[in-house]
C-alpha cells in the first residue's frame, strides 16, 4: 500500500488528487489541514461517504506550511512513499495586496516542505511533486514551454518561481525524486468563486435565474490556456511514476480570452453577454499577464498524458454545475420561513 500525502487537499486540485488516489486500490492518502476555528472541507465531503474500505485509506492531519515543525512531525508520522504539494495562496490578484503572506506560505513554506522530506529520505525513498505555475512565464511570449525564460509579474508567480527552483535545487543537490508540474490554468466547477472562471460561470448561472443583475469584470483582453482540473491531476500522479524525476509542462495547447470565456458561458444560458457585463478597475492587475499558451509535447510524449476535457466542455460542465446551484438558492428564497 502506497502512501500519499497532499498539501492543500481541501482545494480544487487536492479533491481531485484525493480522489483520483483513492480510486485505486493500492493507496493511501493523507491530507494537511490548517486549524480553524470554522470547517473548509465541502470538496472533500463526499470522502468521508464513500465505503468503509475507501474511508479507512483517507486520513487528515493538522499542520501549517507556515510552521516547520508541524511539516516535520506529520512527516515522521506518515512516512509517505510520494508528498503532493499543492497547498498555497493562490490566488494572483490577491497576493498584489498580501504579498508577503503569498511569499512565506508559497515560497518558503514549499523550502520547509522539501527540507521535511530530505530528512525522511534518509531512511526511505520519498518522491515529491511541485505544483508549479504558468504564471512564472509571465510576459514570455507564447507559446510557453519547458525551455521559455520565466518572466514572473505577480508576487504569487515570483514565489512560485522560488518554490520551482527551490525543487530543482533539492533534486540536483541531495538526489532527492522531485518534480514540477509546471500547469496551465486548470478549472472546475470546485474553482473558487472569486476566480475568474467561476466568477463568470457562476454570474451568468444567476443572472439567468434572476439572482443578480449585472457581473463586474476586469480585463476583458487576457488570454489564458484553460483545462480541466481532474485532467491536470493525473499528470501529476504520472510524474511520480516515472523512473526519473524531471519537470514537464502541462497545458492543453489552447488559448481564450477572458471575453470568449464570457460569450460562451452566457451562451450556454441563452443570454447575450453584453447586456449584463460591466469593467471595474479594481479588478485589473498592476502588471498584467496578456497570453498563457503552453506547450506540452514533453508530457505528451514522456507520460503518455493528454487532456480528455476540451475549453467547451469544461465551460459547459461548469455552468451546469452553477445553474443547478442558482436554482437551489432561487428555490430556498421561495420558502423564507423554511
Amino acid at each position: 500500500m502506497k502512501r500519499a500525502l497532499i498539501t492543500g487537499i481541501t482545494g480544487q486540485d487536492g479533491s481531485y488528487l484525493a480522489e483520483f488516489l483513492l480510486g485505486k486500490s493500492d493507496y493511501e492518502v493523507h491530507g494537511l489541514v490548517r486549524r480553524s476555528s470554522s470547517l473548509n472541507r465541502q470538496r472533500i465531503d463526499h470522502l468521508f461517504k464513500y465505503d468503509s474500505e475507501v474511508r479507512d485509506r483517507f486520513h487528515l492531519h493538522y499542520a501549517d506550511l507556515a510552521d516547520a515543525s508541524s511539516l516535520s512531525h506529520v512527516m515522521e508520522q506518515v512516512r509517505p512513499d510520494e508528498v503532493y504539494n499543492l497547498g498555497a495562496q493562490s490566488h494572483v490578484r490577491v497576493s498584489f495586496d498580501q504579498p508577503l503572506y503569498t511569499a512565506d506560505v508559497v515560497g518558503l513554506g514549499t523550502l520547509r516542505l522539501l527540507e521535511a522530506v530530505r530528512q525522511i529520505n534518509r531512511a526511505k525513498p520519498v518522491k515529491f511533486y511541485q505544483a508549479s505555475s504558468s504564471e512564472m512565464y509571465g510576459s514570455a511570449a507564447p507559446p510557453q514551454g519547458p525551455s521559455t525564460p520565466f518572466h514572473p509579474r505577480s508576487p504569487y508567480a515570483c514565489a512560485k518561481l522560488h518554490a520551482h527552483w527551490q525543487t530543482i535545487n533539492y533534486r540536483e543537490a541531495y538526489g532527492l525524486f522531485a518534480c514540477s508540474g509546471i500547469l496551465f490554468n486548470h478549472e472546475s466547477p470546485r474553482r473558487g468563486e472569486s476566480f475568474v472562471t467561476r466568477k463568470v460561470t457562476l454570474g451568468a448561472a444567476r443572472i439567468k435565474e434572476g439572482l443578480q443583475r449585472r457581473l463586474v469584470m476586469g480585463n476583458l483582453d487576457a488570454k489564458r490556456d484553460w483545462g480541466f482540473a481532474g485532467d491536470y491531476v493525473r499528470a501529476m500522479w504520472m510524474m511520480l511514476q516515472q523512473e526519473k524525476p524531471d519537470d514537464y509542462v502541462v497545458a492543453t495547447g489552447e488559448t481564450h480570452s477572458v471575453h470568449e470565456l464570457l460569450e460562451l458561458a452566457f451562451a450556454l444560458v441563452d443570454l447575450d453577454d453584453r447586456d449584463f457585463v460591466d469593467f471595474d478597475s479594481k479588478y485589473t492587475r498592476p502588471s498584467e499577464v496578456d497570453v498563457l499558451l503552453g506547450d506540452a509535447s514533453k508530457a505528451r510524449q514522456v507520460l503518455g498524458w493528454r487532456p480528455e476535457v476540451d475549453f467547451h466542455g469544461l465551460i459547459k460542465m461548469m455552468v451546469e454545475h452553477d445553474l443547478e446551484l442558482a436554482r437551489r438558492e432561487k428555490h430556498a428564497q421561495s420558502f423564507p420561513g423554511r
